[in-house]
């Protein structure tokens, strides 16, 4: 009797796609004009700078009204939960008023600027992400400050 092992040593090869499907990085979303933030509950609109949104595993998308914000998310909930994907503005394209669509970017490989003058809708000094470093650099030199890369900032955020 000739067995037929096709499917079956198979099997673990396609269960293991599908876990991997199920795994892959979502793409930025754009928020609604009424998105509130995670953690004051205003809307994103209500204020001036970059945005932030982390995707959580089994969990609705977090928006933060600052990248200061996403960032102590990240240091505090973020370690115990499953972050999938976490995005902010480029603001070498984006306008600070209000950042527009089409500007989000991986935080992991953003550069950052911290300890700037520049403040964002809270009056605070603001976590602000660049695309490459020149940009960065550029900013440094009209509004004072560090620039960072996004391993860095998480060490030393909040």
């Amino acid at each position: 009797m000739k067995r037929h092992w096709g499917f079956f040593s198979v099997l673990p090869l396609l269960l293991a796609a599908c876990g991997a499907a199920q795994e892959q990085t979502p793409t930025a979303l754009e928020p609604a004009k009424d998105t509130k933030a995670t953690f004051c509950g205003m809307t994103l609109a209500e204020h001036p700078g970059p945005k932030g949104q982390i995707h959580v595993a089994g969990e609705t998308v977090a928006w933060f009204s600052s990248v200061k914000d996403a960032f102590s998310y990240m240091k505090n909930e973020g370690a115990t939960r499953r972050i999938l994907a976490f995005y902010v503005n480029d603001m070498d394209r984006a306008d600070w008023q209000h950042p527009q669509p089409g500007t989000w970017i991986a935080a992991k490989g953003a550069y950052f600027l911290l300890d700037s003058s520049k403040t964002s809708g809270m009056d605070v000094s603001e976590i602000i992400p660049f695309g490459n470093r020149e940009a960065a650099q550029k900013w440094r030199e009209s509004y004072g400050g560090r620039v960072l890369t996004y391993g860095e900032v998480l060490r030393e955020a909040m």
